[in-house]
């Protein structure tokens, strides 16, 4: 076993992942260095991701296997969501965890590490203050300049967080137990990285946080996001693309639209989750249930913008959805014919408000409901796509397949890792921004060749 070396392993979403790679930049800063075999650490460290039943289990696997594979004198470290909110009860389901950070507290890491490896104490170590009621702020070097970049970056494209933790109301969603409220990354810091980013030769900057329409609210700023991508589009022209993902509805504003529709480095793209469409089960969930205005919005904001691509995400099975309910959001989505559609079979999470709502959806009706809607997505999709083959699109290269001689990319309306893709004739290094035009469509990707 090296010494002064470490082994990360992220769970769950992009915001996880910047979390991650923060870990692993203040780590390197005390000398510690990454490798890939987790034998061969004296760290290891997983950041758990605990929002619903699916990423507890799927974390509590991997701790366990790491676990019994522990050698003397390695310690295993459970971090992030998980622990945050169940910290006393992972260490009873998994023994041989040696520390446990909640996902407030990632910046402690190295304190955590340095007590762990101090003198002898009761094991395991709980790093869970009790005045963490929120995200605990950027740690900043002794010149109070930050000592990280909150971003992770994978090729020529980076999450940058601008945010984290969430004060919407949502009856079905643990964020705020696992977070805590909104906390805004200053702006000047945000504008800063986005520098060091473009530096590094990054083309596509993809904003993240759990609601990036609420940027800035606890800073006393008014729309927020609009003057984040006002100051981002002026410091970073260079920066090929800006993306947002997370979009709350209600906050779409008239001026956010306009900066979409006149700064072209704003990707025509919105990631906007609605979650419902029946206004009975939004007010259940405690969500935005005026539906007229999610309609006027998306088409202004299609009116505005001609290839708009929209992204959405639903919940099948919430309590007391019924089949008039789950009919009706089939039947918005045949009528709003989404670009990109995610759904989700409920999860009952304790804790929640949904909690006395109960879980009385049969799991069967649920996967049922589940199929029909992606079905119906599908061939939306597919459609969608269709139309697209004779145009030109821009892509970013993101890898390709030399056996098979194509390059794998996206164009603008595929968000990393949760979208399609756009399959290309020939090899071109990853990073490349190309115009393709569009040859095949399939459900969810593309094919095509280079237009030049």
């Amino acid at each position: 076993m090296d010494s002064k070396t470490f082994h990360l392993i992220s769970l769950g979403c992009a915001k996880n992942t910047v979390d991650s790679e923060s870990m692993a930049q203040l780590l390197a800063r005390e000398g510690y260095r990454p490798v890939k075999d987790v034998s061969r650490a004296e760290v290891v460290i997983v950041n758990t991701c605990g929002f619903i039943a699916p990423a507890r289990a799927e974390a509590y696997e991997v701790l366990r296997a790491l676990a019994e594979a522990k050698r003397p004198g390695q310690l295993l470290i459970a971090a992030g969501c998980l622990t945050q909110r169940y910290g006393k009860e992972v260490v009873q389901q998994v023994p041989g965890i040696d520390g446990v950070l909640g996902t407030r507290r990632w910046m402690d890491i190295v304190e955590v590490i340095r007590r762990l490896r101090a003198a002898p104490h009761p094991l395991p170590l709980y790093h869970l203050p009790d005045e963490a009621k929120t995200i605990g702020p950027d740690p900043l070097g002794p010149d109070r300049r930050p000592l990280v970049l909150r971003a992770s970056v994978a090729g020529a494209s980076a999450y940058l967080k601008i945010a984290d933790g969430c004060r919407r109301p949502c009856a079905f969603c643990a964020i705020p137990l696992i977070k805590g409220t909104v906390v805004s990354r200053p702006l000047e810091t945000l504008l800063d990285e986005a520098e060091r980013l473009r530096q590094r030769g990054v083309r596509e900057l993809i904003l993240i946080a759990q609601d990036t329409t609420d940027y800035g609210s606890d800073l006393g700023m008014q729309d927020g996001l609009s003057t984040l991508l006002e100051r981002l589009t002026e410091r970073v022209p260079e920066i090929d693309w800006i993306r947002i993902l997370y979009a709350y509805p209600g906050y779409v504003t008239d001026r956010l639209i306009e900066l979409m529709a006149t700064r072209p480095q704003i990707l025509p793209y919105l990631d906007i989750p609605l979650q419902h469409a029946h206004p009975a089960t939004l007010l259940r969930m405690r969500r935005p249930a005026n539906l007229d205005w999610v309609r006027a919005t998306i088409a202004k904001m299609r009116a505005a913008l001609p290839g708009l691509a929209i992204r959405t995400t639903f919940i099948v099975g919430y309590p007391g959805e019924t089949e008039a309910e789950f009919q009706a959001l089939l039947d918005f989505v045949a009528e709003m014919r989404f670009d990109r559609l995610g759904a989700f079979q409920y999860s009952f999470e304790p804790g929640t408000p949904a909690e006395a709502l109960g879980d009385p959806v049969p799991p069967e009706v649920k996967e049922e409901r589940y199929q029909r809607l992606m079905e119906l997505q599908q061939t939306i999709s597919l459609q969608n796509n269709q139309a697209l083959v004779g145009q030109t699109l821009q892509v970013l290269i993101d890898g390709n397949d030399r056996k098979k001689r194509f390059s794998i990319g996206r164009s603008y309306r595929d968000a990393p890792e949760v979208d399609g893709v756009v399959l290309v004739e020939g090899l071109f290094p990853a990073g490349t921004l190309l115009p393709v035009r569009i040859t095949g469509a399939l459900t969810y990707d593309l094919t095509g060749v280079p237009a030049a």
